[in-house]
């Protein structure tokens, strides 16, 4: 985005369009080191994470009022600013991060300016549509149930959900640990692989990408011109990726893995937030309300039964993607809904993502969703799954194929 001053450069990424930003926002840009792989690129920061002297919300302005200034940063604020990167701003996202929508009742929705009148996905909504819009070079989020995954197919960008445990969430807020991941997202795939150099920690597991599975079941959940755009890309690659072998990854349905893992979830989120809600009665948001009183309902007898069923799904799932084995399937099962979607629809909406999206959080496993192309105008994300520790070749891919994003327009 070129240089200029801190205070330049925070309100060159306002005038874009001031709906990213929460309004306790940074009044000036935080400077990372004057060299590195991220030197001179800015950043946008998921309203999670502890910036040093500012407050965390986690899309709640009643949580907010109760937290003190960050004494340190986070570990990923402070792993991008020793690679150079500059930090300008914190972005809004679902309250409690418990939505796939980007709609924060008290914050407003952030625009997806790259699908007008459309949401912009969520919980990491904000840091989506800011990177959508050209705000940032690079935007971090997080993914529990697909909150890195949906937004970047809604705005049309490289996103990562890591290897659980791969990025060191300390300083962050937690929501549902045993799924919980940070993210990012990025426009360019050079910059999107740089952040990976940077943020991911641990065992990585090299491997060429020598087998590609097509999940025929999940290509299944999308709407026809979603999953057909998404067949056509597969079949631009191959002097990429191998040729793909059509396979059902869950013989019995995907909603017993869906309701197991909302279960699990449910259960987690009341320990992470329970406390607070029962004590202080936050006004919640419609859908979140819901969410929390489901949450605070789940027995520690069905939560047992739920994590029993995830210890089964993650056996199954990682028996496929042995390394050297990547799995294709669609990132959301349409384009990003109106936003004004409601009801039955809105709901049907969200059990199909959930379908999606449940997966690589149980299993733990890496999923990146890539910019393939557009459904009547509107940005389509196709998401390679890999095995654990193999994050680093799911970022070489998104080089090699970068190519072939982007370039593809059907209707609907």
């Amino acid at each position: 985005m070129g240089w200029c001053d801190d205070s330049q450069l925070v309100q060159r990424s306002r005038d874009v369009n001031g709906s990213f930003f929460v309004p306790h926002d940074l009044q000036a840009s935080v400077r990372g080191a004057a060299t590195g792989p991220l030197a001179g690129l800015t950043v946008v920061v998921k309203d999670m994470y502890d910036i040093a002297g500012s407050r965390t919300g986690g899309g709640s302005p009643e949580w907010l009022a109760e937290q003190n200034p960050a004494i340190r940063n986070a570990a990923v604020v402070e792993q991008i600013l020793a690679a150079g990167a500059i930090i300008t701003g914190k972005t809004i996202c679902d309250e409690f991060f418990y939505s796939v929508t980007g709609v924060n009742a008290h914050y407003g929705t952030p625009r997806n300016l790259r699908a007008p009148g459309r949401l912009p996905g969520g919980s990491s909504s904000g840091s989506a549509a800011a990177c959508g819009a050209n705000a940032c070079d690079i935007a971090i989020g997080s993914d529990t149930g697909g909150s890195i995954r949906i937004p970047a197919s809604f705005n049309g960008l490289y996103g990562l959900r890591p290897t659980h445990g791969r990025i060191d969430l300390t300083g962050a807020m937690a929501m549902a640990p045993s799924f919980d991941v940070g993210g990012w997202f990025a426009n360019a795939p050079g910059i999107f692989l740089r952040v990976g150099m940077v943020l991911l920690r641990g065992d990585r597991i090299t491997a060429p990408a020598a087998h590609l599975l097509l999940a025929s079941d999940a290509f299944a959940q999308a709407d026809t011109a979603v999953a057909d755009l998404g067949r056509e890309f597969l079949k631009r690659t191959t002097s990429v990726l191998p040729q793909p072998t059509e396979m059902t990854v869950a013989p019995s349905g995907f909603d017993e893995w869906r309701e197991a893992f909302r279960i699990v979830q449910a259960k987690e989120v009341w320990e992470t937030f329970g406390a607070f809600i029962a004590r202080a009665k936050p006004k919640l948001g419609p859908g979140i309300r819901e969410r929390m009183e489901f949450a605070a309902a789940v027995t520690a007898q069905q939560a047992d039964a739920a994590r029993k069923i995830v210890t089964s799904a993650r056996a199954h799932l990682r028996a496929f993607v042995s390394p050297g084995t990547v799995m294709a399937l669609p990132t959301a099962p349409s384009i990003a809904p109106l936003v004004n979607i409601r009801g039955e629809e809105a709901e049907s909406f969200r059990v199909r993502a959930m379908r999606l999206n449940c997966m690589a959080g149980l299993a733990g496993l890496p999923q990146m969703t890539l910019p393939v192309g557009t459904v009547s105008g509107c940005p389509v994300g196709l998401s390679l799954i890999g095995w654990p520790g193999g994050d680093e070749v799911l970022l070489d891919l998104a080089v090699s194929l970068a190519r072939h994003c982007g370039i593809v327009s059907v209707s609907a």
